[in-house]
């Protein structure tokens, strides 16, 4: 490891660090994005019963819900957290220092990650405990990660969010994102279920990619896994395209 790798993993170190103090000093804005997929999938995983196809009800919105919290983690821990910070002049204070910007954006990601690595730990205990979901000790890890690796189009989207909103305004525009994009995904109430149109709809939101990835792992059914990864590695990309057009228009527009 060269020197100057060295210094960017320690500096994402301490950027992390920061951003779980400053996450257990703001419970307000931490609690609700960790429970709000807990009571969803208790309400209507759990309570309600019932099965989709061969999979009962509580395995299958164990996929759907662990997939609207790690959406919700990343479009809020990085999203709006960016552009209140951006609105603050944070930013731009630390535009000043010689920290990469790599850091400080990696430090939001891995934060995203870490939070809705703890919003899947809740619902997978909530599923073995009440719901009675039983998976393969592969099956579990492979759900994990593949979660874990398809938050990145929703940080990339949350960057962009972040750079084109305001402090105030960003909370309701990524709830005016979030909410109605899950629901036409199928992440409230399966897929199936939903009118004609949404269900033509879906297949363009990534969400329902990444949902699909994760009903194949715990239904076992592995068909079509393949193309569910390639939207979702090119809305990454486009996410990311438009993320960095945004942050240096930013940027210019703030030195210019």
């Amino acid at each position: 490891m060269t020197a100057q790798a060295g210094v960017l993993r320690r500096v994402i170190i301490s950027e992390t660090r920061m951003e779980l103090l400053k996450a257990a000093r703001l419970p307000a804005f931490t609690i609700p994005v960790l429970l709000f997929p807990a009571m969803f999938y208790v309400l209507f995983g759990i309570l309600l019963g019932g099965q989709i196809g061969p999979t009962p009800m509580a395995a299958y919105l164990l996929g759907s819900y662990a997939t609207f919290g790690v959406i919700g983690a990343a479009l809020f821990g990085v999203g709006v957290s960016v552009a209140a910070e951006r609105g603050q002049g944070w930013l731009l204070l630390k535009r000043a220092t010689p920290m990469p910007p790599l850091a400080y954006f990696a430090a939001k990601g891995i934060m995203s990650i870490l939070t809705g690595t703890v919003i899947f730990l809740l619902l997978a205990s909530l599923a073995v405990v009440f719901g009675g979901v039983r998976l393969p000790a592969a099956s579990w890890l492979l759900l994990f990660t593949v979660l874990a690796l398809g938050a990145a189009p929703f940080c990339a989207l949350g960057c962009l969010l972040g750079y084109t909103s305001g402090p105030t305004s960003a909370p309701a525009i990524a709830n005016l994102i979030y909410l109605p994009m899950s629901f036409a995904s199928g992440l409230w109430i399966p897929i199936e279920v939903l009118p004609d149109i949404l269900q033509r709809v879906a297949p363009a939101l990534p969400p329902y990619h990444l949902a699909r990835l994760a009903h194949g792992i715990i239904s076992g059914e592995a068909a079509g896994a393949a193309g569910h990864v390639v939207v979702l590695i090119a809305c990454t990309a486009a996410f990311l395209a438009a993320s960095i057009f945004a942050y240096r228009r930013d940027n210019d527009r703030t030195w210019g």
